[in-house]
């Protein structure tokens, strides 16, 4: 059994969807970010830098991890599954992964931040981080032309850059033109395990249409960035 301490967020969402993908066993945990849970000493001792996600792996001598690139190789290692053994499908395996968790996850991270939850609207920021995120999104592209896959075999590399990619919206990030893009995008949510990870811990798209729940949601999401 694995205890899974999360937000609906792209970043829980990349560890969630791992887990429904493999199968495994677990048990989620909501941590209320805009209540502040994740600066509390008993989330701390799970994850030091005070961030989602994080698993305790009770089958594991109450292995505790935080980090949701760590995570997934840790699963994926665990259990042999969404990444391959052979050592140059592994490297390009973990090469995806790192290019979304140093570049489209940051990015768009920032981009959430500025165009969505800052109380002053700064510009040249807005554009600094939706035009890098496009950027991302146009390598995604060029390399999704020539492969159905990122990383050769579909892998925790789609899953980790997907759970970012869809939000593109939230980003106010366009893909227009991207079609390569486009198609994988969509050919992920036919993926075991997707639509369910997505769900977790509590499901957050259906609320997000309705305009009262969303300014409600910047509210609370406003609070975490300002502290």
């Amino acid at each position: 059994m694995i205890e899974l301490y999360t937000a609906p967020t792209p970043n829980g969402h990349k560890v969630s969807c791992t887990l429904e993908a493999m199968n495994l066993e677990y048990e989620a945990h909501l941590v209320n970010l805009s209540e502040g849970e994740q600066h509390k000493p008993e989330f701390l001792k799970i994850s030091p830098n005070g961030r989602i996600p994080a698993i305790i792996d009770k089958s594991n001598n109450n292995l505790h991890m935080f980090e949701s690139g760590a995570i997934m190789i840790y699963l994926s290692e665990k259990t042999g599954l969404l990444m391959s053994k052979e050592s140059n499908k592994k490297a390009k395996t973990l090469e995806w992964l790192m290019f979304q968790m140093g570049g489209v996850g940051p990015m768009m991270g920032q981009a959430n931040v500025f165009f969505r939850y800052f109380p002053e609207k700064i510009q040249p920021a807005i554009d600094r981080y939706q035009n890098e995120t496009r950027r991302l999104f146009e390598v995604l592209d060029k390399h999704l032309s020539k492969n159905e896959w990122l990383a050769e075999d579909y892998s925790i590399a789609d899953i980790a850059n997907w759970c970012w990619v869809r939000t593109h919206n939230w980003s106010g990030v366009n893909t227009d033109g991207l079609n390569n893009l486009e198609r994988w995008k969509n050919a992920m949510y036919d993926q075991p395990g997707m639509k369910a990870g997505i769900k977790v811990p509590i499901p957050v798209e259906n609320l997000l249409k309705d305009k009262d729940k969303e300014k409600e949601f910047i509210k609370n999401s406003s609070k975490i960035v300002k502290k």
